[in-house]
């Protein structure tokens, strides 16, 4: 099971992908929108990043993972984004600072809403 982890923060991203990988997922992760949308495969769940460096953000990442997979979960880590929040539905909006605890959780729930067995 694969979650695709887009953040431009190393050490956020660090902490992330070893929550992650403790709770069992295999992680996949970017630092840039252009980076996201190379990973053209099947993903357990989406966790990004809103504000990226480069000319896609993490609303554009979620909306094309959505054209490919309508029912992939999806969560937003964003603190402050000066651009108006256009979330997939379905998907979580986390404010940073977050536990990556709460990442895993969230994956979890969204997982569960969908009927997939918990991870």
């Amino acid at each position: 099971m694969s979650v695709l982890l887009v953040e431009d923060d190393p050490l956020i991203r660090e902490f992330v992908v070893e929550a992650l990988r403790e709770a069992g997922y295999h992680v996949i992760h970017a630092s840039t929108g252009e980076e996201a949308l190379a990973w053209c495969e099947h993903h357990v769940a989406l966790v990004t990043d809103v504000r990226l460096p480069g000319q896609v953000d993490g609303w554009q990442i979620a909306e094309r993972y959505r054209e490919q997979d309508p029912n992939l979960p999806v969560i937003y880590a964003t603190g402050f984004s000066p651009t108006p929040p256009r979330p997939v539905p379905g998907s979580r909006i986390v404010k940073k600072p977050f536990h990556p605890e709460e990442i895993v959780r969230t994956i979890k729930e969204l997982g569960e809403e969908k009927g997939a067995p918990p991870g």
